[in-house]
């Protein structure tokens, strides 16, 4: 499938606010690493000690000479220098060897990156070390990853709820005709349910407890009993600042991420509305597809068809979704030139 076969270093990468893939040419997804950087000030200048997962478990608990940060926020670059020590740490621990021939680097970017957050990530790329970077836009990344037949001159509508966006696009002829991206994902998930816990509970939980509570238990339908399953969990007791333990169940889950569901929901239904007929036909007899870390929130495909009353589907893998979707632009780039754009 790869020209060159393994000895290829192009690489295709989903930068993600939560997780960044790495996809090379002619072996798939061979890593996922959260997107997290720990350093060190050193006069002055940023000292690179932890990347990946090994920041992760930094996150939250470093001593004040230390700082464990997300570089990406909302899809985008906010941190220009780490951003670039973290894909050049990601691109030597896919190329384990010491040296390794530059690569060509494709990197997905959310559909609503202005030029200047555009030019930002393929300046990262590149100073990591890429001989060429190119970019294509999420939501087609997405589709190709879910196996939309994208090329046929037929609408297909995907949903690509990341850690800090949400894309929704409609897709013929392997383009955007319509797409919308609302800074909305399972980062906002996270943060409304530490803010519902510190409201209900009077409990001070960290975001690293918000996303195990979303990911075990998370649903964004309201159980038939109105409390599901539950699960314990531990925070700091804000009225006398000791550690506490207390439960919480699926019903105020729902509860908590309610507003943020609603907006995911809301921009499918500004999207059917904008789409030309022909096309809104064509999502009616195909339905929608959801992908990213987000569409594992349970129940969230019944959620938006009840209000959309459109058949919704999770994609098979929806985590590697725009991973695969990326590399399928590097494996047949000929085939795809007009969805990669390579411009400086």
């Amino acid at each position: 499938m790869a020209i060159g076969g393994m000895f290829s270093s192009d690489m295709a990468i989903d930068l993600g606010t939560a997780n960044t893939l790495v996809y090379v040419k002619g072996k798939g997804v061979i890593l996922n690493e959260p997107s997290v950087v720990a350093y060190y000030l050193k006069d002055g200048q940023k000292k690179i000690l932890a990347v990946g997962e090994d920041a992760r478990m930094m996150l939250g608990r470093t001593p004040g000479s230390i700082q464990a940060i997300r570089p990406l926020r909302d899809g985008v670059i906010a941190d220009f220098d780490v951003a670039e020590s973290m894909i050049k740490e990601l691109i030597k621990k896919v190329h384990k060897r010491g040296f390794f021939p530059k690569p060509r680097v494709i990197v997905c970017v959310p559909h609503g990156a202005t030029p200047v957050e555009k030019r930002a990530i393929r300046q990262s790329v590149e100073a990591a070390g890429a001989r060429k970077a190119g970019l294509i836009a999420e939501p087609i990344a997405a589709a190709m990853g879910a196996g939309l037949p994208i090329t046929d001159p037929t609408g297909n509508m995907v949903v690509d709820i990341g850690g800090g966006t949400t894309e929704v696009a409609v897709l013929s002829l392997s383009d955007i005709v319509y797409a919308m991206s609302v800074r909305v994902g399972g980062d906002r998930m996270d943060e409304s349910i530490v803010s519902y816990i510190r409201r209900k509970h009077n409990v001070q939980i960290g975001e690293a407890t918000a996303e195990r509570i979303k990911t075990t238990i998370g649903c964004a339908r309201m159980p038939e009993n109105g409390r599901g399953q539950s699960m314990e969990v531990r925070g700091i007791d804000m009225l006398n600042g000791v550690p506490t333990q207390f439960e919480i169940n699926q019903g105020q889950v729902a509860e908590a991420v309610q507003e943020p569901v609603q907006q995911i929901v809301d921009a499918v239904m500004s999207t059917l509305e904008v789409t030309p007929p022909d096309l809104a036909g064509d999502i009616v007899d195909r339905g929608v597809m959801l992908t990213g870390g987000g569409a594992l929130l349970g129940g969230l495909d019944l959620a938006i068809r009840e209000q959309t009353g459109l058949a919704v589907s999770v994609a098979d893998n929806a985590l590697h979704c725009v991973a695969i979707g990326t590399g399928t632009a590097l494996e047949y780039e000929k085939q795809l030139r007009h969805v990669i754009d390579y411009e400086s």
